[in-house]
């Protein structure tokens, strides 16, 4: 998988730009705020629909500007793709694969993939559990078509048995409702605990093995799926999952309605990280979770090349400075064999490291 070509228009700092970029290695430099991490947004929201940072479309647009446009030109599965969103301030965005009008997400998703990796996430181990279930999500949704739209509908039940719960004390006639939203959620709530599952269990093998190797063969990573306890074995069929979950919920009806809170769901599910046994989240040091951040990340990557049979577009945004040489030295041995983006605020050894094209940012416009 590989972006031949980006247009922005209104896009975020960017007027009107057009960039053509190598195929193996890009080195985007510039001081801070002149719209390095705005590119990569960009290339990400093309691949699955969504923003790694804002949480509307409405952020994404040029201030003085009603709407904005991106389109990259990609080449993955031996074809050519033009990959069209056009997002507005006052109606519904509009995407579109090779000029064909695209439904959801998932259309852009079935085009190419992205691996975002930016300095968050290196705390990815330290952070609560919602972190590491919008890790598991992110890649989910691209990588499996059903999963993104089985999150879709998981989530909009959730969204309004959580409104029913908070508002049924002022009007109890809305607890009418409670049984179907209850229903649709155990039901999409399997699925997503059927798929986690499988993802993590291709996590773990491919982090493991990262982790060893930075560490020097002195550490050993382990990750285990974590859901609702009445979830005894979640390799098991669909339909059991689904009965699990519904006697798991049923079990705190009670507590829902007297904490008016949704208490029992796979979004509550986490990732559970150990560094030779211990709990990485409470134990590790700076250094060790950091490795963990980068094996997990790198991980990520492999996984989409075993699903798809080509690597991801890797975009990694300011995280080499992060790093210790060590640990840049990893991840530059880790990143051959596909596209790679690389953000740094100065045009330092990169370019004669890795090879590939230079472009320098400054003010919304790239040289």
């Amino acid at each position: 998988m590989r972006i031949d070509r980006l247009e922005l228009e209104n896009f975020r700092n960017y007027g009107c730009q057009t960039v053509d970029f190598d195929a193996r290695c890009n080195v985007i430099f510039g001081e801070n705020a002149q719209g390095k991490t705005n590119l990569l947004e960009a290339l990400v929201y093309l691949s699955c629909g969504k923003s790694p940072r804002a949480r509307t479309d409405r952020e994404m647009i040029r201030f003085d500007a009603p709407s904005a446009r991106m389109l990259a030109q990609a080449f993955a599965r031996d074809r050519e793709f033009k990959v069209q969103v056009d997002l507005f301030r006052d109606r519904r965005r509009k995407m579109s694969v090779n000029q064909v009008p695209a439904k959801n997400s998932a259309a852009l998703s079935d085009v190419y993939n992205t691996v975002f990796f930016c300095p968050e996430d290196l705390f990815l181990i330290r952070e609560g559990a919602a972190a590491r279930r919008r890790f598991m999500d992110t890649a989910l949704c691209q990588l499996r078509p059903r999963y993104a739209a089985v999150l879709a509908e998981y989530n909009r039940a959730y969204d309004h048995k959580t409104r029913i719960l908070r508002d049924a004390e002022e009007r109890p006639d809305l607890l009418t409702a409670l049984p179907e939203f209850n229903e649709q959620l155990v039901r999409f709530g399997a699925v997503l605990v059927h798929y986690r599952h499988q993802f993590a269990l291709r996590l773990r093998e491919y982090a493991a093995a990262n982790h060893r190797e930075c560490s020097g063969g002195r550490e050993q990573l382990d990750i285990q799926y974590q859901t609702v306890s009445s979830v005894t074995d979640p390799a098991v069929d669909i339909a059991v999952l689904t009965e699990q979950l519904r006697q798991h919920m049923e079990s705190h009806q009670s507590a829902e309605r007297s904490s008016r809170l949704c208490l029992s769901g796979p979004h509550k599910d986490d990732l559970l990280v150990t560094i030779n046994g211990r709990d990485a989240k409470q134990y590790a040091s700076q250094g060790q979770t950091r490795t963990a951040a980068l094996a997990l990340k790198l991980a990520e990557r492999e996984i989409y090349k075993n699903v798809t049979g080509e690597y991801p577009v890797l975009l990694l945004d300011d995280v080499l400075s992060e790093l210790d040489p060590k640990r840049q030295e990893f991840v530059l041995n880790r990143i051959n064999g596909g596209q790679v983006f690389i953000t740094c605020c100065e045009d330092d050894r990169l370019p004669q490291l890795l090879g590939g094209k230079v472009l320098h940012v400054h003010g919304g416009e790239l040289v």
